[in-house]
C-alpha cells in the first residue's frame, strides 16, 4: 500500500486540490442556508466534488421568504 501511495502521490495531490475548494464552497453555502443535514453529509461523505457540485448548483437555491 505504501508503494502505491508513493507512485501515485501526484494523483492524490491533484484530487485534493480539486476537492477542497468544492467542499469548502458547498459547506459554506449549506451553513449560510441553515441546511444542517446537507452540512453533515457534505462534511462526512467524500465524492471528489460531485455531491458538492450538485448541492451548489441545484439544491442550494435560496428559499423564498
Amino acid at each position: 500500500m505504501d508503494q502505491f501511495i508513493q507512485h501515485n502521490l501526484w494523483i492524490i495531490a491533484l484530487l485534493a486540490i480539486w476537492t477542497i475548494p468544492w467542499k469548502g464552497v458547498a459547506l459554506w453555502k449549506s451553513a449560510r442556508n441553515d441546511d444542517k443535514p446537507w452540512f453533515i453529509v457534505l462534511l462526512i461523505v467524500n465524492t471528489l466534488g460531485i455531491l458538492e457540485m450538485f448541492y451548489i448548483f441545484i439544491f442550494s437555491k435560496r428559499k423564498a421568504k
